[in-house]
């Protein structure tokens, strides 16, 4: 039986769901208060993201969901519809505006599930203000399905708005491996987002990169166009496949300076596509938008 527990951290203020089968070999640890976000994921006894306590939620945007943009603005400033936007600048170092504008909101829970075999929970934020350099009203729900060996993250964005809004979504999270040098990512792309000194997309290079990438002590900050909707990453301890729904799939590569931690990050377009719009949408007034990651034991 799978059971749903409800945790609050006195030192922190935040406040916590797990999702967990009887013995606890698998579980999920999600914050309200951080977005939404995963924060903890154990699949039958493997530890496939961990607790981050060395760098802040802040610095990291671990597991941050990333709407209506992903990883950066070119100076917080973008033009939709003929008329010029900017947004407030949250990596002021950089004069960019970074991953969206979700991850650090608060989410309410508004349903949950225990069975047998699975437990889920769905959480919600409404955007009922005109948000500085975004003033669109939407509403956006989070479901964490876990099962033994696997968790679905389903996110249906709503546009609530009189008006239509430009968007992106991505995910942000970190995997633990106890040994990174040792691990591995598969991935099928022909095609990779080449970065100025600021991380903006430049141009689109042709790559014939290896279809398995070792990570040794590489450092990476590397955006992938995929052929598909699925990527691999393998590790001495544990093996998963990450899938998404998505038509267009990027994927983001980073190594951070948390260690024994990577990034993968799924996502409908990359870095400034509010300019360049590459993957970008358009959602209408009432329209509905919904996608699927899975990561799954393989």
């Amino acid at each position: 039986m799978f059971k749903i527990e409800h945790i609050k951290s006195d030192t922190k203020e935040l406040n916590y769901v797990k999702l967990s089968n009887s013995d606890n070999s698998s579980y999920a640890k999600i914050s309200l208060n951080l977005g939404g976000s995963l924060q903890a994921l154990n699949l039958n006894q493997k530890s496939i993201i961990k607790d981050n306590n060395t760098l802040s939620y802040n610095d990291s945007y671990a597991s941050a969901i990333l709407f209506p943009f992903t990883n950066r603005i070119q100076n917080g400033t973008y033009t939709f519809q003929n008329k010029e936007y900017v947004l407030d600048l949250n990596l002021k170092e950089e004069n960019n505006a970074l991953h969206g504008l979700v991850y650090n909101k608060e989410f309410t829970i508004v349903k949950e599930q225990e069975e047998a075999n699975y437990a889920s929970v769905t959480l919600e934020f409404n955007e009922t203000q005109n948000t500085k350099g975004f003033p669109f009203k939407y509403s956006i729900l989070i479901t964490y399905k876990l099962i033994f060996d696997a968790i679905n993250i389903e996110v249906v964005v709503k546009n609530i708005d009189r008006k239509s809004f430009p968007f992106n979504i991505g995910w942000h999270p970190y995997f633990w491996s106890r040994n990174l040098h040792d691990s591995f990512l598969t991935i099928k792309s022909d095609k990779k987002i080449v970065f100025d000194k600021e991380m903006i997309p430049i141009k689109i290079e042709n790559i014939s990169a290896p279809k398995i990438i070792q990570i040794k002590n590489k450092t990476f900050d590397d955006c992938y166009i995929l052929n598909n909707n699925s990527v691999s990453f393998k590790t001495p301890e544990y093996n998963i496949l990450i899938n998404s729904s998505s038509d267009e799939n990027y994927l983001q590569v980073y190594t951070p300076s948390i260690k024994n931690n990577i990034a993968i990050e799924p996502k409908t377009g990359p870095a400034n596509s509010f300019n360049n719009k590459l993957g970008l949408q358009v959602l209408n007034p009432n329209e509905i938008y919904n996608i699927n990651w899975k990561i799954k034991l393989i």
